[in-house]
């Protein structure tokens, strides 16, 4: 398994951005086999993690044509800079506390 790390400045989010993100993550998730996705937002930081089966489906979706424009316009205004890392997952455990 493949997390992709996306962590970012926020320079300015708007309805269009959140409108966006969330018909892209559908799309990551029915198009492309996106496994899981979290979203993490604190003052002017972002991170987001997506986590993905292959590098191949990694690879698709970040060549998706509707999710290139969402990349540029995030360049363009909503987003004074950011990062992308992609890992392969070695080892994955789960603890939950019962009561």
């Amino acid at each position: 398994m493949f997390v992709v790390i996306f962590k970012a400045e926020i320079a300015q989010l708007d309805s269009e951005y959140s409108q966006t993100a969330q018909q892209l993550r559908q799309k990551a998730f029915s198009d492309y086999g996106c496994l899981k996705f979290e979203s993490y937002t604190e003052n002017e930081q972002e991170i987001a993690l997506s986590y993905w089966t292959d590098l191949a489906s990694i690879q698709r979706w970040q060549q998706d044509p509707e999710h290139q424009i969402a990349q540029q316009i995030g360049r363009e205004r909503w987003y004074k800079n950011y990062s992308i890392e992609i890992c392969e997952l070695q080892r994955q455990y789960q603890i939950h506390q019962t009561t």
